[in-house]
Protein backbone atom coordinates (compact mmCIF):
# COMPACT_ATOMS: atom_id res chain seq x y z
CA UNK A 1 0.00 0.00 0.00
CA UNK A 2 2.97 2.25 0.50
CA UNK A 3 3.95 1.69 -2.87
CA UNK A 4 0.67 2.33 -4.33
CA UNK A 5 0.01 5.87 -3.10
CA UNK A 6 2.66 7.52 -4.61
CA UNK A 7 1.57 5.69 -8.02
CA UNK A 8 -2.28 7.06 -6.90
CA UNK A 9 -0.61 10.32 -6.49
CA UNK A 10 1.16 10.38 -9.88
CA UNK A 11 -1.63 9.80 -11.66
CA UNK A 12 -4.02 12.32 -9.82
CA UNK A 13 -1.47 14.27 -10.57
CA UNK A 14 -1.26 13.52 -14.63
CA UNK A 15 -5.28 14.41 -14.83
CA UNK A 16 -4.75 17.70 -12.59
CA UNK A 17 -6.62 19.38 -14.77
CA UNK A 18 -9.40 17.59 -15.03
CA UNK A 19 -9.69 16.74 -11.24
CA UNK A 20 -9.45 20.66 -10.54
CA UNK A 21 -11.95 21.46 -12.70
CA UNK A 22 -13.94 19.15 -11.00
CA UNK A 23 -12.82 20.32 -7.47
CA UNK A 24 -14.07 23.62 -8.33
CA UNK A 25 -16.90 22.85 -9.43
CA UNK A 26 -17.94 21.27 -5.75
CA UNK A 27 -15.80 23.70 -4.28
CA UNK A 28 -18.68 26.21 -5.63
CA UNK A 29 -21.49 24.31 -5.18
CA UNK A 30 -20.31 24.15 -1.47
CA UNK A 31 -19.84 27.95 -1.39
CA UNK A 32 -23.42 28.33 -2.47
CA UNK A 33 -25.46 26.14 -0.01
CA UNK A 34 -22.79 27.08 2.99
CA UNK A 35 -22.89 30.96 1.89
CA UNK A 36 -26.95 30.31 1.98
CA UNK A 37 -26.90 29.48 5.06
CA UNK A 38 -24.50 32.03 6.63
CA UNK A 39 -26.63 34.59 4.91
CA UNK A 40 -29.94 33.34 6.48
CA UNK A 41 -28.63 32.60 10.14
CA UNK A 42 -26.71 36.29 10.01
CA UNK A 43 -30.04 37.86 8.70
CA UNK A 44 -31.87 36.42 11.37
CA UNK A 45 -28.99 37.51 13.75
CA UNK A 46 -29.35 41.05 12.51
CA UNK A 47 -32.41 41.47 12.74
CA UNK A 48 -33.05 40.20 16.47
CA UNK A 49 -30.14 42.16 17.75
CA UNK A 50 -31.69 45.71 16.24
CA UNK A 51 -33.72 46.70 18.89
CA UNK A 52 -33.97 44.98 22.14
CA UNK A 53 -35.57 46.56 25.61
CA UNK A 54 -38.74 47.89 23.65
CA UNK A 55 -41.93 46.46 24.68
CA UNK A 56 -44.72 47.61 21.69
CA UNK A 57 -44.41 49.43 18.47
CA UNK A 58 -47.51 51.46 18.06
CA UNK A 59 -48.07 52.76 14.80
CA UNK A 60 -51.65 53.44 12.50
CA UNK A 61 -53.74 50.16 11.89
CA UNK A 62 -52.11 48.40 8.65
CA UNK A 63 -49.37 45.29 8.41
CA UNK A 64 -47.50 44.87 11.65
CA UNK A 65 -44.54 43.54 10.02
CA UNK A 66 -44.64 46.62 7.73
CA UNK A 67 -44.21 48.60 10.51
CA UNK A 68 -41.26 46.88 12.14
CA UNK A 69 -39.42 46.95 8.98
CA UNK A 70 -40.03 50.52 8.53
CA UNK A 71 -39.91 52.01 12.12
CA UNK A 72 -37.06 49.83 13.19
CA UNK A 73 -35.23 48.46 9.89
CA UNK A 74 -35.40 51.40 7.74
CA UNK A 75 -36.99 48.86 4.61
CA UNK A 76 -40.38 49.36 3.03
CA UNK A 77 -42.84 52.27 3.57
CA UNK A 78 -45.39 52.82 5.75
CA UNK A 79 -49.10 54.51 3.68
CA UNK A 80 -50.23 56.56 7.07
CA UNK A 81 -48.66 58.01 10.16
CA UNK A 82 -50.03 58.44 13.55
CA UNK A 83 -51.69 61.63 15.07
CA UNK A 84 -49.19 63.91 17.29
CA UNK A 85 -52.53 63.59 19.65
CA UNK A 86 -52.26 60.13 19.42
CA UNK A 87 -48.29 60.02 20.46
CA UNK A 88 -49.21 62.12 23.69
CA UNK A 89 -51.92 60.19 24.65
CA UNK A 90 -50.06 56.94 24.54
CA UNK A 91 -47.20 58.37 26.80
CA UNK A 92 -50.05 60.05 29.96
CA UNK A 93 -50.97 55.71 29.96
CA UNK A 94 -50.27 54.68 33.45
CA UNK A 95 -48.33 51.49 32.45
CA UNK A 96 -45.96 52.95 30.21
CA UNK A 97 -42.85 54.17 31.57
CA UNK A 98 -41.27 55.97 28.17
CA UNK A 99 -41.52 56.60 25.12
CA UNK A 100 -40.03 57.72 22.16
CA UNK A 101 -41.46 58.86 18.73
CA UNK A 102 -39.69 58.26 15.38
CA UNK A 103 -40.83 60.17 12.05
CA UNK A 104 -39.36 58.77 8.56
CA UNK A 105 -39.70 59.88 5.02
CA UNK A 106 -36.53 62.01 4.22
CA UNK A 107 -33.22 61.23 3.25
CA UNK A 108 -29.86 62.28 2.26
CA UNK A 109 -27.85 60.70 -0.11
CA UNK A 110 -29.84 57.31 0.35
CA UNK A 111 -29.70 57.14 3.73
CA UNK A 112 -32.49 57.43 5.76
CA UNK A 113 -33.32 60.88 8.12
CA UNK A 114 -35.29 59.73 11.45
CA UNK A 115 -36.74 62.41 13.35
CA UNK A 116 -37.49 61.91 17.29
CA UNK A 117 -36.50 63.39 20.14
CA UNK A 118 -33.54 63.34 22.88
CA UNK A 119 -35.37 60.26 24.66
CA UNK A 120 -34.17 58.30 21.41
CA UNK A 121 -30.40 58.29 22.57
CA UNK A 122 -31.85 57.93 26.48
CA UNK A 123 -33.60 54.66 25.81
CA UNK A 124 -32.72 52.99 22.42
CA UNK A 125 -31.09 49.68 23.11
CA UNK A 126 -29.55 47.15 20.68
CA UNK A 127 -28.05 43.48 21.13
CA UNK A 128 -27.79 42.28 24.64
CA UNK A 129 -29.37 46.03 25.75
CA UNK A 130 -26.47 48.08 24.75
CA UNK A 131 -26.88 52.00 24.71
CA UNK A 132 -26.17 54.21 21.95
CA UNK A 133 -23.19 56.06 22.50
CA UNK A 134 -21.81 59.01 21.01
CA UNK A 135 -18.43 58.67 19.70
CA UNK A 136 -17.74 62.36 18.85
CA UNK A 137 -19.45 65.39 19.27
CA UNK A 138 -23.29 65.74 21.13
CA UNK A 139 -26.90 65.05 21.15
CA UNK A 140 -28.95 67.67 18.71
CA UNK A 141 -30.47 70.32 20.88
CA UNK A 142 -31.95 73.07 18.22
CA UNK A 143 -33.07 73.49 14.49
CA UNK A 144 -30.59 72.56 12.00
CA UNK A 145 -28.43 70.30 14.31
CA UNK A 146 -28.04 66.39 13.10
CA UNK A 147 -26.05 63.50 14.88
CA UNK A 148 -24.74 61.02 12.31
CA UNK A 149 -24.87 57.00 12.16
CA UNK A 150 -21.66 55.77 12.09
CA UNK A 151 -21.85 54.49 8.37
CA UNK A 152 -23.05 57.50 6.74
CA UNK A 153 -19.85 59.78 8.31
CA UNK A 154 -17.24 57.29 7.41
CA UNK A 155 -18.85 56.60 3.34
CA UNK A 156 -19.50 60.03 3.14
CA UNK A 157 -16.46 61.36 5.06
CA UNK A 158 -17.91 63.70 7.30
CA UNK A 159 -16.90 65.16 10.37
CA UNK A 160 -18.57 67.35 13.55
CA UNK A 161 -19.52 71.04 12.15
CA UNK A 162 -19.84 70.15 8.58
CA UNK A 163 -22.91 71.16 6.76
CA UNK A 164 -25.58 68.52 4.87
CA UNK A 165 -28.38 69.35 2.69
CA UNK A 166 -31.66 66.74 3.46
CA UNK A 167 -33.96 65.97 0.72
CA UNK A 168 -37.71 65.25 0.85
CA UNK A 169 -38.62 61.14 0.19
CA UNK A 170 -36.20 59.48 -1.62
CA UNK A 171 -34.44 62.75 -2.93
CA UNK A 172 -34.55 61.27 -6.76
CA UNK A 173 -35.76 63.62 -8.92
CA UNK A 174 -35.42 67.39 -9.00
CA UNK A 175 -36.79 69.97 -6.73
CA UNK A 176 -37.08 67.29 -3.73
CA UNK A 177 -33.40 69.02 -1.54
CA UNK A 178 -34.40 71.61 0.91
CA UNK A 179 -31.42 73.23 0.43
CA UNK A 180 -32.13 76.43 1.70
CA UNK A 181 -32.36 74.56 5.09
CA UNK A 182 -28.79 73.02 5.82
CA UNK A 183 -28.15 70.98 8.65
CA UNK A 184 -24.81 70.98 11.14
CA UNK A 185 -23.18 67.83 12.15
CA UNK A 186 -23.29 68.43 15.79
CA UNK A 187 -22.75 64.85 16.58
CA UNK A 188 -21.50 60.74 15.43
CA UNK A 189 -22.41 57.66 16.82
CA UNK A 190 -20.35 54.82 17.69
CA UNK A 191 -20.76 51.94 15.33
CA UNK A 192 -24.28 49.57 16.55
CA UNK A 193 -24.03 46.74 13.28
CA UNK A 194 -27.49 48.00 13.54
CA UNK A 195 -29.83 50.30 11.32
CA UNK A 196 -28.92 53.07 13.34
CA UNK A 197 -25.63 53.27 11.47
CA UNK A 198 -27.38 54.26 8.32
CA UNK A 199 -29.45 56.91 9.78
CA UNK A 200 -29.33 60.62 10.25
CA UNK A 201 -30.97 61.70 13.04
CA UNK A 202 -32.37 65.04 13.66
CA UNK A 203 -34.91 66.34 16.52
CA UNK A 204 -39.02 66.20 15.14
CA UNK A 205 -38.95 69.99 15.12
CA UNK A 206 -36.27 70.14 12.88
CA UNK A 207 -38.25 67.69 10.60
CA UNK A 208 -41.27 69.94 11.04
CA UNK A 209 -39.46 72.77 10.29
CA UNK A 210 -37.77 71.67 6.74
CA UNK A 211 -41.59 71.34 5.60
CA UNK A 212 -43.07 74.36 6.33
CA UNK A 213 -43.35 75.66 2.98
CA UNK A 214 -44.15 72.30 1.54
CA UNK A 215 -47.53 70.84 1.05
CA UNK A 216 -48.56 67.48 -0.43
CA UNK A 217 -45.04 65.97 -0.75
CA UNK A 218 -43.32 69.40 -3.28
CA UNK A 219 -42.58 72.91 -2.05
CA UNK A 220 -45.15 75.72 -2.28
CA UNK A 221 -44.84 77.59 -5.48
CA UNK A 222 -43.67 81.00 -4.71
CA UNK A 223 -43.34 80.57 -0.83
CA UNK A 224 -39.91 80.31 0.34
CA UNK A 225 -39.81 80.58 4.95
CA UNK A 226 -36.18 81.22 5.78
CA UNK A 227 -34.37 79.07 8.27
CA UNK A 228 -33.96 82.21 10.62
CA UNK A 229 -37.74 82.96 10.21
CA UNK A 230 -39.06 79.17 10.73
CA UNK A 231 -37.95 79.02 14.14
CA UNK A 232 -41.04 81.56 14.94
CA UNK A 233 -43.51 79.13 13.95
CA UNK A 234 -45.03 76.82 15.90
CA UNK A 235 -42.92 73.40 15.08
CA UNK A 236 -45.21 70.67 17.12
CA UNK A 237 -45.07 67.57 15.03
CA UNK A 238 -48.34 66.72 13.78
CA UNK A 239 -47.69 62.96 12.97
CA UNK A 240 -45.21 61.14 13.50
CA UNK A 241 -44.54 57.36 12.12
CA UNK A 242 -44.39 55.14 14.80
CA UNK A 243 -43.71 55.01 18.93
CA UNK A 244 -40.87 53.03 20.43
CA UNK A 245 -42.64 52.41 24.03
CA UNK A 246 -41.09 50.98 27.25
CA UNK A 247 -43.08 49.65 29.86
CA UNK A 248 -43.15 49.44 33.61
CA UNK A 249 -43.91 46.11 33.48
CA UNK A 250 -43.47 43.67 31.03
CA UNK A 251 -46.73 41.97 32.74
CA UNK A 252 -48.94 44.80 31.46
CA UNK A 253 -48.26 44.46 27.54
CA UNK A 254 -51.22 42.65 26.69
CA UNK A 255 -53.56 45.15 28.53
CA UNK A 256 -51.78 48.22 27.22
CA UNK A 257 -51.78 46.52 23.62
CA UNK A 258 -55.73 45.69 23.91
CA UNK A 259 -56.08 49.70 24.99
CA UNK A 260 -54.30 50.68 22.33
CA UNK A 261 -56.00 48.71 20.03
CA UNK A 262 -59.32 49.91 20.82
CA UNK A 263 -58.09 53.55 20.67
CA UNK A 264 -61.71 55.66 19.85
CA UNK A 265 -59.69 58.64 18.60
CA UNK A 266 -57.81 57.12 16.14
CA UNK A 267 -56.94 53.51 14.31
CA UNK A 268 -53.74 52.36 15.95
CA UNK A 269 -51.97 48.93 16.95
CA UNK A 270 -49.85 47.98 18.88
CA UNK A 271 -47.16 45.41 17.94
CA UNK A 272 -45.28 43.23 20.31
CA UNK A 273 -41.41 43.37 18.32
CA UNK A 274 -41.02 39.52 19.14
CA UNK A 275 -43.88 38.51 17.53
CA UNK A 276 -43.94 40.59 13.96
CA UNK A 277 -39.97 39.46 13.98
CA UNK A 278 -41.98 35.27 13.82
CA UNK A 279 -44.62 36.40 11.71
CA UNK A 280 -41.51 37.76 9.07
CA UNK A 281 -39.75 34.46 9.62
CA UNK A 282 -42.90 32.39 8.74
CA UNK A 283 -43.49 34.54 5.64
CA UNK A 284 -39.71 34.44 4.67
CA UNK A 285 -39.65 30.66 5.18
CA UNK A 286 -40.93 29.05 2.28
CA UNK A 287 -38.26 31.38 0.32
CA UNK A 288 -35.15 29.67 2.88
CA UNK A 289 -36.27 26.16 2.38
CA UNK A 290 -36.49 26.67 -1.43
CA UNK A 291 -33.23 28.50 -1.16
CA UNK A 292 -31.51 25.79 0.58
CA UNK A 293 -33.15 23.44 -1.72
CA UNK A 294 -31.64 24.76 -4.49
CA UNK A 295 -28.49 24.71 -3.00
CA UNK A 296 -28.31 21.14 -2.45
CA UNK A 297 -29.35 20.39 -5.63
CA UNK A 298 -26.47 22.51 -6.99
CA UNK A 299 -24.38 20.28 -4.44
CA UNK A 300 -25.49 17.28 -5.83
CA UNK A 301 -24.99 18.38 -9.51
CA UNK A 302 -20.99 18.90 -8.30
CA UNK A 303 -20.55 15.65 -6.79
CA UNK A 304 -22.71 14.14 -9.52
CA UNK A 305 -19.91 15.49 -11.91
CA UNK A 306 -17.21 13.90 -9.41
CA UNK A 307 -18.36 10.71 -10.01
CA UNK A 308 -18.97 10.84 -14.10
CA UNK A 309 -15.26 12.39 -14.38
CA UNK A 310 -13.85 9.40 -12.49
CA UNK A 311 -16.10 6.65 -13.92
CA UNK A 312 -14.91 8.50 -17.64
CA UNK A 313 -11.65 7.98 -17.35
CA UNK A 314 -11.71 4.40 -15.61
CA UNK A 315 -11.48 2.51 -19.70
CA UNK A 316 -8.50 5.06 -20.33
CA UNK A 317 -7.19 3.70 -16.94
CA UNK A 318 -7.61 0.17 -17.05
CA UNK A 319 -3.84 -0.36 -18.37
CA UNK A 320 -2.74 2.01 -15.12
CA UNK A 321 -4.51 -0.61 -13.02
CA UNK A 322 -3.43 -3.47 -14.24
CA UNK A 323 0.06 -1.82 -13.35
CA UNK A 324 -0.61 -1.59 -10.11
CA UNK A 325 -2.10 -5.14 -10.01
CA UNK A 326 1.47 -6.44 -11.17
CA UNK A 327 3.11 -4.34 -8.28
CA UNK A 328 1.18 -6.29 -5.99
CA UNK A 329 -1.86 -4.50 -5.31
CA UNK A 330 -4.56 -6.46 -4.69
CA UNK A 331 -8.51 -5.51 -5.82
CA UNK A 332 -9.57 -3.91 -2.55
CA UNK A 333 -7.09 -1.64 -2.73
CA UNK A 334 -7.95 -0.74 -6.18
CA UNK A 335 -11.24 0.09 -4.81
CA UNK A 336 -10.13 2.02 -1.60
CA UNK A 337 -7.61 3.90 -4.07
CA UNK A 338 -10.38 4.98 -6.48
CA UNK A 339 -12.77 5.79 -3.28
CA UNK A 340 -10.25 7.60 -1.75
CA UNK A 341 -9.47 9.63 -4.79
CA UNK A 342 -12.84 10.69 -5.16
CA UNK A 343 -13.35 11.01 -1.51
CA UNK A 344 -10.07 13.26 -1.50
CA UNK A 345 -11.36 15.52 -4.51
CA UNK A 346 -14.75 15.40 -2.52
CA UNK A 347 -13.36 16.63 0.26
CA UNK A 348 -10.74 19.34 -0.08
CA UNK A 349 -14.03 20.95 -2.71
CA UNK A 350 -15.60 21.19 0.38
CA UNK A 351 -13.39 22.95 3.08
CA UNK A 352 -12.46 25.07 0.07
CA UNK A 353 -16.05 26.25 -0.47
CA UNK A 354 -16.38 26.92 3.57
CA UNK A 355 -12.43 28.80 3.20
CA UNK A 356 -14.43 30.56 0.39
CA UNK A 357 -17.57 31.74 2.62
CA UNK A 358 -15.21 33.08 4.99
CA UNK A 359 -13.33 34.72 2.44
CA UNK A 360 -16.96 36.65 0.86
CA UNK A 361 -17.54 37.52 4.21
CA UNK A 362 -14.31 39.79 5.05
CA UNK A 363 -14.85 41.12 1.62
CA UNK A 364 -19.03 41.39 1.26
CA UNK A 365 -19.62 42.70 4.59
CA UNK A 366 -18.80 46.24 4.72
CA UNK A 367 -20.48 46.51 1.31
CA UNK A 368 -23.27 44.57 3.53
CA UNK A 369 -23.17 46.66 5.98
CA UNK A 370 -23.07 50.14 4.50
CA UNK A 371 -26.34 48.99 1.84
CA UNK A 372 -28.57 46.82 3.39
CA UNK A 373 -27.73 47.38 7.71
CA UNK A 374 -26.87 43.47 7.28
CA UNK A 375 -24.28 42.72 10.13
CA UNK A 376 -22.24 39.71 8.71
CA UNK A 377 -20.56 37.54 11.43
CA UNK A 378 -17.19 37.01 10.93
CA UNK A 379 -16.35 34.45 13.48
CA UNK A 380 -16.07 30.62 12.86
CA UNK A 381 -19.31 28.77 11.36
CA UNK A 382 -22.34 27.94 13.43
CA UNK A 383 -23.23 24.31 14.47
CA UNK A 384 -26.00 24.12 11.41
CA UNK A 385 -22.92 25.06 8.93
CA UNK A 386 -20.61 22.55 10.59
CA UNK A 387 -23.16 20.05 9.98
CA UNK A 388 -23.48 20.71 6.45
CA UNK A 389 -19.86 20.79 5.76
CA UNK A 390 -19.58 17.52 7.53
CA UNK A 391 -22.74 16.08 5.43
CA UNK A 392 -20.89 17.51 2.17
CA UNK A 393 -18.05 15.15 2.72
CA UNK A 394 -19.68 12.23 3.79
CA UNK A 395 -21.87 12.56 0.92
CA UNK A 396 -18.90 12.96 -1.71
CA UNK A 397 -17.48 10.28 0.11
CA UNK A 398 -20.65 7.11 -0.11
CA UNK A 399 -20.55 8.96 -3.84
CA UNK A 400 -16.89 7.82 -4.42
CA UNK A 401 -17.67 4.25 -3.79
CA UNK A 402 -19.38 3.91 -7.08
CA UNK A 403 -16.27 4.55 -9.28
CA UNK A 404 -14.34 2.60 -6.45
CA UNK A 405 -16.70 -0.64 -6.81
CA UNK A 406 -16.17 0.13 -10.67
CA UNK A 407 -12.71 -0.48 -10.70
CA UNK A 408 -13.22 -3.25 -8.34
CA UNK A 409 -14.68 -5.16 -10.79
CA UNK A 410 -12.89 -3.92 -13.43
CA UNK A 411 -9.40 -5.04 -11.46
CA UNK A 412 -11.09 -9.20 -11.16
CA UNK A 413 -12.40 -9.29 -14.82
CA UNK A 414 -9.07 -7.98 -16.13
CA UNK A 415 -6.74 -9.80 -13.48
CA UNK A 416 -2.95 -9.88 -14.95
CA UNK A 417 -4.22 -10.37 -18.73
CA UNK A 418 -5.96 -7.01 -19.07
CA UNK A 419 -7.05 -5.73 -22.62
CA UNK A 420 -4.60 -3.28 -23.70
Amino acid sequence: MKTLLPLALRSAWTRRLTLGLTLAAVALSSLLLLGVERLRADLRASFATSVSGVDLIVGARGSPVQLMLYSVFRMGEVTQNMSWASAQWLAQLPAVAWTVPVSLGDSHRGYPVLGTTAAYFDHFRYGDRRSLALASGRRFEALYEAVLGAEVAERLGYGLGQEVTLAHGSGEGPGLEHGDKPFKVVGILARTGTPVDRTVHISLESLEALHLDWVGGAPIPGLAIPPQLARKFDLTPKSVTAVLVGLESRAAVFGVQREVNSHREEALMAVLPGVALDELWQLVALAERYARLVSMLVVAVGLTGLVAVVLASLNERRRELAILRSVGARPGEIFALLALEGGAVAALGAIAGAVLVSLAVLLLAPWLQAHYGLAVSGGLPSADQWRLLAGIIVVGVIASLIPGWRAYRLSLADGMTPRL
